[in-house]
């Protein structure tokens, strides 16, 4: 079996404006045919590094290679010829006037492509990104996302070996933003293309990513896989931001065969942990992770943990809601709103909130 190997790479990458730092990266590899999706809050410098690979911007300091040569620097023409070998999508599609046809074509002639060669892969890109048909369509009149569609198919007409994407969805409304990110997974996994993917959305970056990094004031604060990411968090910002809305500080009072005795508030919960007792640590539990349920209904099933508490507050979510309960500290649960109508929950109402000890995940410090 062949190890897959980085197409991009970037080593001891540091971006300066003045004396601030935005992006301070140790090291960062591109494996090829893999998605990888830098995540992280406005600001954290996942654009400057999106530019930086794509030889828009020059490091400050570092080196980035592509496919195993180093390319920061490069001048005129040698510049040029590397960046044709990527492609980049912004969150506006940047597209000019005329026609689709005519935007989707423009990369090939500039690389003079034969005019039959030429038509022949505007139609297959335009088909593959549902735009069949639409060739002669003004630009001015497509919607917001058929004119992500057309840049997605400039942008794959080329045949880049590194499709780079800065936020292309963000500007899109929810239900055209799935379905582009449903299609965008299924061109990338069925191309096999090498795709960094930059977003600050949580739900996408665990839609596409194969691998994500998660940045924080231009630092990697956790890389990995994304189950890695959502259930494993190294860090409580890490924890935060990916949806951990239970957080508190605890003490571990006792181990036993990796379960952990866990005193929060002066209550008790047990957790899966390994760290040593007296540790003070941070624990995690995700909304979702939590049910709830009527005080005196029958049974905590498999759950370790089962607190008393009152409703103090329902936030509806769409199709869910967001519960929060009183106990011996606020807990926040997620559940359906049909669940929440079953249940006849509303503020004020006594509960009981459960949750496995698999479900509290313990932050080192």
């Amino acid at each position: 079996m062949v190890e897959p190997r980085p197409v991009l790479e970037a080593r001891s990458l540091r971006k300066s404006y003045g004396e601030r730092v935005v992006l301070d990266v140790e090291e960062l590899q591109v494996m090829r045919g893999e998605v990888l999706v830098v995540l992280g809050p406005s600001g954290s410098g996942k654009s400057v590094m999106l530019r930086i690979l794509n030889l828009l911007e020059e490091p400050t300091h570092g080196t980035v290679s592509f496919d195993g040569a180093e390319v920061q620097g490069l001048k005129g023409r040698e510049r040029v010829e590397v960046a044709r070998r990527m492609a980049l999508i912004f969150q506006d599609p940047l597209l000019f006037r005329g026609n689709v046809e005519d935007n989707i074509s423009y990369g090939l002639r500039v690389r003079r492509m034969h005019a039959a060669e030429r038509a022949r892969r505007v139609s297959e890109v335009m088909e593959l990104v549902r735009l069949g048909g639409m060739g002669q369509k003004y630009i001015a009149t497509l919607s917001g996302g058929e004119a992500q569609r057309a840049a997605l198919a400039r942008a794959l007409a080329i045949r880049p070996e590194v499709l780079l994407l800065d936020e292309p969805f963000a500007s899109l409304d929810a239900p055209t933003r799935r379905t582009l990110q449903e299609e965008v997974k299924r061109l990338l996994t069925d191309l096999g293309m090498t795709a960094v993917f930059v977003t600050h959305d949580q739900e996408e970056a665990a839609r596409l990513g194969d691998r994500i990094i998660l940045l924080k004031d231009g630092l990697i604060e956790q890389a990995g896989r994304p189950r890695d990411i959502f259930y494993e968090p190294k860090s409580e910002f890490v924890a935060g931001f990916v949806g951990f809305d239970n957080i508190y500080q605890a003490r571990i009072t006792c181990t036993e065969d990796g379960l952990a005795t866990l005193e929060v508030d002066g209550h008790e919960l047990e957790g899966v942990c390994a760290s040593d007792s007296g540790s003070l640590v941070k624990v995690g539990i995700r909304p979702e992770d939590v049910t709830l349920a009527r005080m005196g209904d029958a049974g905590a099933g498999s759950a370790r943990n089962v607190l008393n508490g009152t409703v103090s507050e329902v936030e509806f979510r769409g199709p869910v809601a967001r519960v929060t309960v009183a106990c011996p500290f606020p807990l926040i649960a997620l559940i359906t709103r049909r669940s929440l109508e079953e249940l006849e929950l509303d503020v004020g109402v006594e509960v009981q909130a459960r949750f496995k000890a698999t479900a509290v995940v313990v932050i080192e410090p």
